[in-house]
């Protein structure tokens, strides 16, 4: 039982070293230019050991990215159901936790569009998107927002799309728009930094009722 334990243990940290290793490696140099050669070397293991936690590239990088996602979507859950908070104040939130998020991990837009293109039921079904959302505080303050004529009456999944695309689409293209600019990552990032602020007042704008 107990030499059970420690192997269990032991499988566990062996597991973690090579997820904090992926995470560093794709970080730096993006899914498709890593190998996982790079990936053992940074977790100090040789590879036959990594091929036998994790069989593939692409099953450890899913697995990395779906775990962000999760903690992510908790952290947003957060968010939504605050019932402290206003609707601008939960924008506001939403637009700095998106940012921070891809900035940690900028392959996420990556895995989406992937997951998206072959399993969208299933990553909505896994990640709980829809419970987050649709039956949250945010919606409920959304809702009376519209009927009290302060906000446009629009679907709020116009705002999830406004929102998401301001958050994710300079990542997705971020190759381009650092080509287009001249900017190293780190000037990359400032911008980032700055539509923390930028996004909540244009799409506050978009929902104010005239």
């Amino acid at each position: 039982m107990a030499e059970r334990k420690i192997k269990q243990k032991t499988d566990t940290s062996t597991e973690e070293k090579i997820k904090n290793a992926a995470r560093i490696v794709f970080h730096n140099k993006g899914f498709a230019a890593t190998r996982t050669r790079e990936i053992a070397e940074e977790a100090g293991i040789n590879l036959a050991l990594l091929n036998y936690y994790f069989r593939s590239k692409e099953k450890l990088f899913d697995i990395i990215m779906l775990e962000s996602m999760k903690n992510f979507f908790k952290s947003i859950s957060e968010v939504f159901n605050n019932e402290q908070t206003t609707l601008g104040n939960k924008i506001e939130q939403l637009a700095i936790r998106y940012i921070d998020l891809l900035v940690a991990n900028p392959n996420i837009p990556l895995f989406l569009m992937s997951e998206l293109k072959t399993q969208p039921d299933e990553l909505v079904a896994r990640m709980g998107m829809k419970e987050i959302i649709m039956k949250s505080s945010f919606l409920k303050q959304f809702e009376q927002g519209v009927k009290d004529g302060k906000i446009v009456p629009i679907h709020p999944l116009h705002f999830m799309m406004n929102l998401i695309s301001m958050t994710v689409f300079p990542f997705v293209a971020s190759p381009m728009i650092k080509g287009l600019g001249d900017l190293s990552q780190n000037q990359f990032n400032e911008l980032m930094e700055q539509r923390k602020l930028l996004i909540p007042k244009w799409v506050k704008a978009t929902l104010k009722a005239k």
